[in-house]
């Protein structure tokens, strides 16, 4: 290299990165094309200015104490500030800078980081969007669940002044003592519910050690009048894991829906039946809820179907929410749910549950 110089100044110019040599007086001495790209201006218009007036008005006190404190000799590496280029555009840039303190210069390289910096301010703008709505829908439920224990409660009044003895139909008295059982359901989980969100303890879910036949067992008692009147068989084999560590109203809810779903949509002229089975597979546990009804066209409803207010049926009773819980509610848990479906072939809902234990 005869003229190192030379070499240094193809270098500068042609380098893709924003370069720059700065003076301790705070004047640019060089900026390199790329540069003068980004701002928008010529070489000589960012020579004639002190650098804090191409600085965002914001940046300029911190970026004056890191110059500063570059001349006594400390390290800068991906400082990060806003420039504001000719036509009045924000431009954030990553700097890293060395001193060359025996000609009193410091040299800077910078890169443009605007698509990080706008992606974080969406993202910024977009969990606080959330937080408010948050906010918004847990005062809405607190305000539902509080309307609605209510008539629960003035239902179970009128409950306690029937005088059973003097129905004398045994169908009668079932049919009231079933309502009367699931009255009280909701009314206790409608309390907990409140008492949770009153607690600000929605986010921390209860998980204890649960019996899935019995879960399956109290969820069948609020729908027995739906299984009988579909003439639907339930076949459940729990043999190989009984037990599973979960919360309980969510593992009820799941029942409810998938039992309702099966019913639901089962296949003209056909009594629906549903195969509940539990397994462990490498120490963790599956279950499978498998029906007879018509089944979905997969490579039409695809992930879909867990979605919120998806509908895939005309049915009035269709509200496009059931689905939607049974995900969440195995989700929330760390677990995962897959369903496994043809048209006309029934379905299979095969839920794995993180180990909680």
């Amino acid at each position: 290299m005869d003229n190192p110089d030379l070499d240094f100044n193809v270098f500068f110019d042609l380098c893709p990165q924003l370069l720059c040599v700065v003076g301790y007086d705070g004047y640019f001495k060089k900026v390199n094309p790329s540069f003068q790209k980004v701002l928008g201006y010529t070489e000589e218009e960012l020579k004639e200015k002190p650098i804090d007036y191409f600085v965002h008005q914001k940046d300029r006190d911190t970026t004056y104490q890191i110059r500063e404190n570059l001349k006594k000799g400390k390290s800068l590496n991906n400082f990060e500030n806003r420039y504001v280029s000719k036509t009045g555009e924000t431009l954030w840039l990553s700097w890293t800078s060395k001193l060359i303190p025996e000609k009193e210069l410091i040299f800077g390289v910078a890169t443009l980081v605007n698509p990080k910096k706008e992606l974080e301010a969406k993202r910024n703008e977009l969990i606080k969007e959330l937080t408010i709505t948050n906010e918004k829908l847990k005062q809405l439920t607190i305000t539902i669940s509080h309307d609605l224990r209510s008539p629960v409660n003035n239902l179970l009044a009128v409950f306690n002044f029937l005088d059973n003895e003097k129905i004398q139909d045994e169908e009668t008295l079932e049919l009231v003592d079933l309502l009367y059982k699931s009255t009280l359901g909701i009314k206790s989980r409608l309390d907990e519910f409140l008492s949770s969100l009153k607690k600000e303890e929605l986010l921390v879910v209860k998980v204890a050690k649960i019996s899935f036949q019995d879960v399956l067992d109290q969820s069948i008692n609020g729908i027995k009048s739906l299984i009988k009147n579909s003439n639907a068989k339930i076949i459940t084999d729990f043999s190989e894991a009984p037990e599973i560590h979960f919360n309980r109203n969510y593992l009820e809810s799941i029942f409810l829906n998938l039992i309702s779903n099966a019913i639901k949509y089962t296949r003209p002229d056909v009594s629906p039946v549903i195969k509940i089975k539990s397994c462990q597979k490498s120490g963790v546990t599956k279950l499978s809820v498998k029906d007879n009804g018509i089944g979905f066209d997969m490579g039409k409803v695809g992930k879909k179907i867990f979605g919120f207010d998806q509908k895939f049926s005309d049915s009035e009773e269709s509200q496009g929410i059931g689905l939607y819980l049974v995900h969440k509610q195995v989700t929330t848990l760390g677990g995962k749910i897959e369903l496994r479906s043809k048209s006309d072939n029934g379905s299979e809902f095969i839920l794995t549950f993180k180990n909680l234990e």
